[in-house]
């Protein structure tokens, strides 16, 4: 690095406010967007070059992606960013994970609509004539129990809290207590503490996708429970599969992190790049709480 390069001891001479050249970053991420939906759209709809699309725009938007990382990274180590940039990315992350918070809050809605409001009408008396066969019972585990007296939904057993989901709990509880101790081993300046507890971070959380695989397998195998399985097969499946779709996003984010901490990058006083994957997997680790209560408990 020349002389005249700034560097992150030399954060006084950042600008008022760093703003990035034109760049084609944006653009190129979009297009990548539209070609999954594009595929995705045909793919559902039986068309046979829909998933080759599909994987070209998810390889598209993740090449962009890591190249606009990278710049960014850049722009950080070489001390671009002042305390206003800081403050704007605190708020970006917030807002982000305030619409994770209304993602989530819409499924989670849609259980509580199924379960006390949709199920026990449609077993009312005024839908008795319509549909006198329904049973209005939850779960609806029986073969024509859920909205389907014809039997077009195959009986099912439902999955309980014991072992697998609180085994899942008991591992994300303890990678948030983990990533805790590197958060403060980071402030402190033990930067090999550090690692090595973001390390057992990410192990815990790959363990929990992969205990949720197996769920996933024993589910479908065993118990019979599918996405198919009426409106708790839907809402059991769409909740828990977002839910682990965040896990391993949130893990791609710490494991960057780590990989950056290697580096030598982040300091005591300046680290939100940590402290913004941390507040996500925090995120993560509360939903999955409402998770195991609602879904696998009530």
């Amino acid at each position: 690095m020349s002389a005249a390069t700034p560097t992150a001891s030399a954060r006084g001479a950042a600008p008022y406010y760093f703003i990035p050249e034109p760049s084609r970053f944006p653009v190129l991420t979009s297009f990548g967007l539209f070609l999954v939906i594009l595929g995705a759209g045909q793919w559902v709809n039986g068309v046979s070059w829909g998933s080759y699309l599909t994987l070209a725009g998810l390889a598209t938007w993740a090449f962009v992606l890591q190249g606009w990382f990278r710049a960014a990274i850049a722009e950080s180590e070489g001390g671009l960013y002042s305390d206003r940039i800081d403050v704007s990315y605190r708020w970006s992350m917030s807002w982000f994970i305030f619409s994770e918070v209304m993602f989530f809050g819409a499924f989670f809605g849609a259980l509580y609509w199924a379960r006390l409001h949709a199920v026990p009408n449609l077993g009312s008396l005024d839908n008795a004539v319509l549909w006198p066969d329904f049973k209005a019972i939850w779960p609806s585990s029986q073969a024509g129990f859920t909205a389907a007296p014809a039997g077009t939904v195959d009986a099912f057993t439902t999955m309980g809290p014991w072992p697998l989901p609180t085994i899942n709990t008991a591992l994300l509880l303890t990678s948030g207590v983990t990533l805790t101790i590197a958060h403060h081993a980071l402030i402190a300046g033990h930067r090999a503490k550090t690692i090595g507890f973001m390390w057992i971070t990410l192990l815990l959380g790959f363990t929990f996708m992969g205990v949720q695989a197996y769920e996933y397998f024993h589910a479908y195998t065993d118990l019979n429970l599918k996405l198919t399985s009426g409106i708790y097969g839907s809402t059991f499946f769409m909740l828990t599969g977002f839910h682990g779709f965040h896990v391993f996003v949130g893990a791609l984010m710490l494991l960057f992190i780590t990989l950056r901490l290697q580096k030598g990058h982040f300091t005591p006083q300046r680290h939100f790049g940590f402290e913004g994957a941390a507040w996500y997997w925090h995120f993560v680790d509360v939903v999955w709480l409402g998770l195991y209560v609602v879904v696998y408990w009530l």
